[in-house]
């Protein structure tokens, strides 16, 4: 097995009374894009930040590509590029000049520089604005900015914390993509967001916060079956065939089948079952007049475990 790019075990954080993160266990594997989920204040910034060796760990560990965070900070810099969610440019500099001072900062050769912040600057779409003042900047071009401050040092992890908040439509659909690119490049790449639908749009897994502890964890499908009760939800639309929902249910992968009207139904399964759905309608008689998949969202995900934890308590 591969090292983890990002592995914490029994991750604690505690200001005074108050506990921020409590027991995290985290493996985020090399090239992976994981999102963490949850309202404000439960946790996924003061992760973010023991990650960084911003703030000191209370207990447990936590290691970026087998770095300590606490006892190396340096070395885990060196390889992780950070973008919090209200990036800090100096206005009356050019973008170019600021991502100049950056890269000093990172300790890039002259030469190397000023070639990598012209590739960098084309990469997230603001060539034409090398040398405008960031203080004549949108929050979108200056995300994108700060998007490119952290490819300047071509790292092996992208740590983005509520990077789309505030975004207009467009301005998030083009920073999305550009999510994208960082996993077609192998980057591993650490989402935190509210925002469930953009999270689902881009990440391979996700962890749900709630009162500094991961609830949930895994793929989209995979919390969906746990929570929903099925991974898939295809609706069916057929016409004749008596009795079409018992041969639906003698489906292997079938969890669940909801009547709605005469002929409609919605088939909650662990699997995509289509095919045998269309062989089924074939082998009674059924017309189908209609089949289609619908991928649970995390939203749904999101708002059924609240309720069965309301309800529970």
């Amino acid at each position: 097995m591969s090292e983890p790019a990002i592995e914490t075990r029994a991750l604690t954080k505690r200001y005074g009374r108050t506990l921020a993160v409590d027991g995290l266990d985290l493996r985020v594997a090399p090239g992976e894009v994981f999102g963490l989920l949850g309202p404000n204040g439960s946790g996924k910034t003061t992760t973010i930040l023991m990650l960084l060796g911003l703030t000191e760990v209370t207990s447990g560990s936590a290691r970026v590509f087998g770095l300590d965070p606490a006892r190396q900070p340096l070395a885990v810099k060196r390889i992780v590029g950070y973008l919090p969610d209200s990036v800090g440019f100096y206005d009356d500099m050019t973008a170019r000049e600021n991502l100049r001072y950056s890269g000093k900062l990172a300790g890039l050769t002259a030469e190397a520089l000023e070639a990598r912040i012209s590739a960098v600057l084309e990469r997230v779409r603001l060539s034409d604005r090398a040398d405008s003042a960031v203080r004549t900047f949108s929050r979108g071009m200056r995300q994108r900015l700060g998007l490119a401050e952290v490819l300047l040092k071509s790292p092996r992890v992208a740590i983005l914390d509520e990077p789309t908040s505030g975004l207009d439509p467009q301005s998030t659909h083009d920073f999305l993509d550009m999510i994208r690119g960082l996993k077609a490049d192998g980057i591993t790449v650490l989402l935190s967001s509210h925002l469930l639908g953009q999270v689902q749009a881009v990440c391979d897994r996700v962890g749900l916060f709630y009162r500094g502890r991961m609830v949930l964890e895994g793929t989209v499908e995979a919390l969906a079956e746990r929570v929903l009760g099925g991974g898939w939800r295809i609706e069916v639309e057929a016409e004749g065939g008596d009795g079409f929902d018992e041969p639906l249910a003698r489906i292997a992968g079938v969890q669940r089948i909801e009547r709605r009207g005469a002929g409609g139904f919605t088939v909650s399964a662990a699997r995509d079952v289509r095919a045998e759905i269309a062989a089924a309608a074939a082998a009674c008689g059924a017309k189908l007049l209609g089949l289609a998949m619908q991928r649970p969202s995390l939203d749904e995900v999101y708002t059924a475990y609240f309720r069965e934890m309301a309800h529970a308590a």
